[in-house]
């Protein structure tokens, strides 16, 4: 089923993210994990995606068995750093293959242990999304894409990123799917600024439960999300203990769940870092909210 069919309506939906093993020695492990989120039954989940197609072979395994094994629609990643134009045609075909109804198409940022240029045929998302267009045929997948309430890391300014952000929905993307954040405030502000761009597609916000204090320095470094106080302080209470940081963490992210619905938001993606038991626990919280 593509993911379109899936947000439309008033229907809530909660949907989760795995990612699969960089090398082949714990595949079992993770493959077990996303395993364990898809018998959750969610929405729709989706399946990262090496840079160059280094974890394509795991993508694709994950996400048709997920559809295959519990009739979870899932959406497979797709980058273009260190891909060629051919790279990006087999893996399409490698897709539609394996029953791959949706594809969110990303630019990808190069691999600290990337030799030579990291973009050829494409340099940016746009790119990619008009070729998959171009190549599969206009419906051959319901096409998403990444976007970022604080603004991406590389662009000059917030403005300058959400005009970037205007040429991948005019190209073809159907829907988007926000980097995480922890201040539902950024979000609200952030629709606000789209939609005077004239971005009308669905914005769905990206959840991450922090359930480890060391993942804090790690969502900073990678997206330069903010921090609010209150979540700060949350870490700092209980960031020693693993097991109240994990309590504290996934009821830090039911709350924002909760109040992003209170707000008219009925689509949510949750960055569950193939963890069963996270993914569960929310759905548990939200049980009488998300039916």
């Amino acid at each position: 089923m593509k993911i379109r069919e899936l947000i439309t309506g008033d229907k809530i939906t909660l949907s989760f993210e795995v990612f699969p093993p960089k090398t082949g020695g714990n595949f079992d492990n993770v493959y077990n994990a996303a395993m364990g989120v898809a018998n959750l039954n969610p929405s729709y989940m989706s399946v990262t995606y090496g840079a160059g197609g280094s974890t394509r072979g795991n993508t694709l395994k994950i996400a048709s068995d997920i559809q295959n094994k519990y009739g979870v629609a899932t959406i497979a990643h797709l980058t273009c750093v260190g891909a060629k134009k051919e790279d990006i045609h087999s893996a399409i075909d490698e897709m539609r293959a394996a029953g791959i109804e949706n594809i969110l198409a990303l630019r990808g940022d190069k691999p600290k242990d990337f030799e030579g240029e990291p973009f050829i045929d494409y340099h940016y998302a746009s790119e990619l999304i008009e070729e998959i267009r171009s190549y599969a045929g206009e419906d051959a997948f319901c096409i998403g894409g990444a976007c970022y309430p604080e603004g991406h890391v590389d662009a000059v300014n917030k403005s300058e990123d959400i005009d970037h952000l205007k040429l991948k929905v005019d190209a073809g993307c159907e829907f988007l799917t926000t980097q995480m954040f922890f201040d539902n405030n950024i979000f609200y502000n952030f629709l606000y600024r789209v939609k005077d761009k004239g971005i009308t597609v669905p914005v769905i916000p990206g959840i991450m439960p922090i359930t480890r204090a060391s993942q804090v320095a790690n969502a900073v470094s990678m997206s330069g999300t903010n921090m609010p106080e209150r979540f700060r302080n949350l870490v700092d209470r209980f960031g020693d203990n693993p097991d109240a940081m994990q309590q504290a963490g996934i009821a830090y992210a039911t709350d924002q769940i909760i109040d992003l619905i209170a707000n008219g938001v009925n689509h949510i993606h949750v960055y569950s870092m193939n963890k069963p038991e996270v993914a569960r626990a929310l759905q548990n919280n939200l049980s009488k909210i998300i039916i």
